[in-house]
């Protein structure tokens, strides 16, 4: 009951963190990478034993490319990924590479690619939200008392908002002071995050739908809270135990994957607090508007 009593203070840290949030987008903004801007792709591959990742990171940095995405192909090759390089550029990259990685291809990458995936991209975050709030509607279809089960589902909507804007506002203020750029891992990390964040939220809904069908307590307020009872440890130890494993890859995982999985790190974090703090709060402030207006 200590979260419902102090819904309102818990809601309003939300607030202030998402207006941080896209304050630190609208004023650092992201900075677009390669699969965005256009670029360079050169594919090696390795006619002996394929070196280390790493190795190849620490062999391309001299050169002064700007930042290099560099992927496996395959059992022995390499995708590398830069801005538009010029002839002598390009020659350097095959050198450092070594005499025994066989070029496959080089093209130049456009502006269009980037754009044709933001595009699909706020199409599948538009499309994802809209499937979650008819499919929890449906769900909850039978708990329409005291709370109207459409008003969940644009909950879980808010909440997945919440966690989404948080960890790309902290990624805006990186992007400034590190230089990390936005690819297509970080595509992925946000629509994860958006599968991480429901699911917390769900369970901790759908407890409380179970208690509203039983009718064990007097009020919904105190419904909200018994449920968060119930349900606070579990969340708050599977979270901590992906955390755990995501910050693990953070900090001893391969470059390539650190921004994606710091992404997670802080999408996972936030996506517990908003289903714990944030959604069930709502249903509950929600509810007492409902009954001002009665």
């Amino acid at each position: 009951m200590f979260i419902i009593k102090y819904k309102k203070i818990f809601v309003s840290i939300s607030i202030a963190l998402v207006v941080l949030s896209i304050g630190a987008i609208s004023f650092f903004g992201l900075n677009m990478g390669i699969d965005f801007k256009g670029g360079s792709l050169v594919e090696v591959e390795y006619t002996n034993v394929r070196p280390e990742q790493s190795i190849i990171e620490a062999s391309l940095k001299p050169l002064a490319v700007g930042q290099v995405l560099i992927q496996p192909i395959g059992e022995k090759g390499y995708s590398i990924k830069a801005r538009d390089i010029t002839d002598k550029e390009h020659k350097d990259i095959l050198s450092v590479l070594g005499t025994d990685a066989v070029e496959k291809s080089f093209n130049s990458i456009g502006p269009s690619v980037g754009k044709e995936l933001a595009r699909k991209s706020i199409i599948s975050f538009i499309l994802v939200s809209l499937g979650i709030i008819f499919w929890i509607a449906f769900s909850f279809r039978k708990v329409s008392k005291p709370v109207s089960s459409w008003k969940y589902g644009f909950i879980a909507i808010i909440s997945l908002v919440h966690d989404i804007i948080i960890p790309v506002g902290v990624f805006a203020v990186m992007s400034h002071f590190s230089g990390v750029e936005v690819d297509t891992l970080f595509v992925v990390a946000v629509l994860t995050i958006l599968g991480l964040s429901v699911s917390d939220t769900i369970v901790v809904f759908d407890r409380i739908r179970e208690n509203i069908r039983m009718g064990q307590f007097k009020t919904f307020d105190e419904t909200v809270g018994r449920s968060l009872n119930q349900v606070f440890a579990r969340s708050i130890a599977t979270s901590s135990t992906v955390i755990i494993a995501l910050l693990a890859l953070v900090f001893f995982g391969p470059t390539s994957t650190k921004i994606f999985a710091l992404m997670l790190t802080a999408g996972m974090f936030f996506g517990t607090y908003s289903s714990i703090f944030l959604a069930s709060p709502m249903l509950v402030l929600v509810q007492d508007m409902q009954k001002s207006r009665k």
